[in-house]
């Protein structure tokens, strides 16, 4: 059977990933595809029990190298008991964030080592690499107040300054600039139904490349 297809997305704060995430998740089940929707951290009984530690600020005392240990722990038992089985199905996997969040919040902003970065995702996400990412982008001040009208408590990484999720953009951008083969940047400053054509409109183009070369 052939590996299905693995979507993640990315981008700051307030960029919608979870509702772009979600259409284009439905958009893919109208044409046919078998999908799973999930979320880091997150997305399986045990990713799901760290996520708590790590939104709630608890870990953020331990420093950014303990919060990158945890989050490959909850990655590592996400992928393999629900990312990794779901691909080898077949079936078409949407992710709301994964590898590139870590780099970014926990290597670009935290400074972790790229080369400890390489070692957990070794461990954590080799058998389950993103075929496409699409990396939302808005200005840093749009995606903070969106983010503060959803009505609830700011987590461990919305409640940081306009600074430090200018840097945040910044450094999802230049990773999207460093793998062009993955990564397609999306204006998500405007509405979104417009951004959720825009994203099954690249979606579609890419998984018809992916699938005839394969």
């Amino acid at each position: 059977m052939r590996r299905g297809r693995f979507i993640t997305f990315e981008g700051g704060e307030g960029t919608g990933k979870s509702t772009q995430a979600a259409r284009l998740a439905a958009r893919l089940r109208a044409q046919g595809r078998e999908v799973v929707e999930t979320r880091e951290p997150g997305g399986s009984p045990g990713a799901e029990a760290v996520r708590h530690v790590l939104l709630s600020g608890a870990a953020e005392p331990l420093g950014p190298k303990a919060e990158a240990l945890l989050f490959a722990a909850a990655r590592a038992d996400h992928v393999d008991t629900r990312i990794a089985p779901a691909l080898a199905a077949g079936r078409t996997v949407v992710c709301d964030r994964f590898i590139d969040s870590t780099r970014v919040y926990q290597g670009a902003l935290g400074a972790v080592p790229a080369a400890l970065l390489d070692a957990l995702e070794q461990v954590a996400a080799t058998s389950a690499w993103p075929d496409l990412t699409f990396v939302l982008d808005v200005p840093a001040e749009i995606g903070l107040a969106r983010a503060a009208g959803r009505g609830a408590a700011a987590d461990r990484f919305e409640k940081q300054g306009a600074d430090y999720h200018g840097q945040v953009r910044a450094a999802f951008l230049a990773r999207a600039a460093a793998d062009p083969r993955r990564c397609v940047v999306v204006d998500a400053s405007g509405d979104a139904d417009q951004v959720a054509a825009e994203i099954a409109r690249l979606a579609e183009a890419r998984l018809a490349l992916a699938d005839a070369a394969s």
